[in-house]
This record gives C-alpha cells, structure tokens and sequence, in this order.
C-alpha cells in the first residue's frame, strides 16, 4: 500500500508539473515528456530529495530566463524559442543526475556517493543557469574567462564577477535541499566547490570548444553537469 501511495504521490507530482511547464510555456511537449523521465529516474534513485532538486533547478533556472526578459531581448541576450526548453535542453542539464538515479537504484551500496554527485550536477547546472541569466542583468564588467581581459557581454566564454556570485547562490540552494533531504554534514561545501568548479569548466569550455562551434550549447552544458558530479565525487573520497 505505501508504496501504491509513493507511486501515486510521484505521478501526480510530475504530471501537474509537466502540464504546468508546457501551458505556461516553459517547456516543450518533448522537454515535458524529457523532464517525466528523469523525474521518475531521480525518485528511483534519490527518492523526493531527488525530485526537489530537479524542481528547484527548473524553478530558478524558469526564474531566472524570464528576469527582465524584455531587457535581454533588447540587447539580444535572450534564449531562442522564448525560453521554452526542448527535449535536447532537458537532458543536457539533467541527464547527467538521470543516469546517477538510475545506478543508485541499479546498485543502492554506492547510492550515497550517487546522491551526492546528483546534488553535485544539479549545483553545476544551477550555478551556471544563474551565473549566464543574471549575471548579464547585473554584471558590471565582463571578462573572458582565458585572457582575463575585457569581452563580450553574452559572448560564450564570458564572465563577471557579479554573474559568478549569483551562481555561487544557486548552487547553495541546491546544497541545502540536499542537505535537507540526506542530513546536515560537510557535504554542503563540497557542493558549493563542486557548482562552481563546474560552472566556470562551462566557461572555459565555451570560450574554446563552443566558440570555434567544435561543441554545441547543450554538450557544454552536459560536460558541465559531469563536472560538477564528478568534482563532489572526488571531494567525498578525498574526505
């Protein structure tokens, strides 16, 4: 019966927030459909702490893209296809913690270790969400991330104090749902260094590999996420 309640409690969960996503026009059908899916993997793997941080990503990562939207239209900063993401976008910023899900579930001994890397990708992706989105809204001066001289606000690769901040904020959000959900612990940190460690390997892949178009948006921002997951991995075992 508890677990016909939990199965039930997971459907409904995803279903309004996946009809909620595609009538308010944050995602597409597909990136609904995408998002569903790696629900189900995160729950089987990190149970609702899983779902949490995936809703939380979403929500800032929503949040964020329509911030002053009209402003970033402007000055042409803002997302293609007015910020609804596609299936492709889905799974570059949570295919990474979908697979984890699934090996937590697939061998439960290693899941501590898993959750943590989950929770490590999702600060990746939220700090990197912030970092683009707001710190293009609030930067004061930008500077490739290579050089550290003077650039582009917008351009791949770019950064500001300011945006590498907020994204500092994101990742600490999702540090404290998943400190929440798995207990209070050093953890914590390590997620802090792990989102922003994975934030900036996003920058500097952008400010090679995607300038010279050799990677596309959604593969930096997957290698992102795998930075980040691999880097609060590498923080637990050196602990």
């Amino acid at each position: 019966m508890n677990n016909l309640l939990h199965v039930g409690a997971v459907a409904l969960i995803l279903g309004i927030g996946m009809l909620y996503s595609v009538r308010a026009g944050k995602l597409t059908v597909a990136g609904a459909c995408m998002g569903g899916v790696l629900g189900v993997l995160l729950f089987l793997g990190a149970g609702y702490t899983g779902l949490a941080m995936l809703g939380a990503f979403f929500l800032l990562g929503s949040a964020a893209s329509g911030w002053r939207v009209e402003e970033k239209r402007c000055s042409g900063l803002a997302e293609e296809n007015k910020g609804r993401r596609t299936a492709s976008q889905a799974l570059a910023n949570g295919g990474v913690a979908g697979i984890l899900g699934l090996l937590s579930w697939w061998q439960p001994t290693y899941a501590p270790v898993l959750q943590l890397m989950i929770a490590g990708s999702f600060a990746a992706a939220a700090a990197d969400t912030l970092a683009s989105e707001l710190g293009n809204v609030y930067g004061r001066r930008y500077y490739n991330i290579l050089t550290l001289k003077p650039d582009t606000r917008g351009l791949n690769g770019v950064i500001s104090l300011e945006g590498t901040l907020l994204g500092l904020v994101g990742s600490f959000l999702i540090a404290v749902i998943y400190s929440l959900g798995f207990g209070w612990s050093k953890a914590i940190w390590w997620l802090l260094v792990a989102g922003t460690v994975g934030n900036l390997a996003d920058s500097v892949l952008g400010a090679t590999l995607e300038r010279r178009q050799y990677l596309s948006n959604d593969a930096v921002n997957f290698l992102n996420t795998l930075v980040g997951a691999l880097t609060a991995a590498l923080l637990y075992f050196l602990a």
